[in-house]
């Protein structure tokens, strides 16, 4: 079974190229969703610690810009 994946491949590409590169391969764009994937796991476990140390449910933009300084 594939695995699940959150990020579309073509508008991580279409991204990549506005950011120069000419040729984007694949693996190279399938990677870059594994790290996307990986890193916005452990950005929103952080943000959900901030959240529920301030007594919320919901997550802010605040506890985002926390987590991701606090990596």
């Amino acid at each position: 079974m594939a695995k699940k994946r959150y990020f579309a491949w073509s508008p991580l590409r279409a991204l990549m190229t506005s950011a120069g590169a000419k040729i984007v391969a694949k693996d190279a764009v399938d990677y870059l969703i594994t790290v996307l994937e990986e890193e916005t796991k452990a950005i929103t476990e952080k943000a959900i610690r901030f959240a529920k140390h301030a007594k919320r449910k919901k997550i802010t933009g605040a506890d985002i810009e926390l987590a991701i300084k606090s990596l």
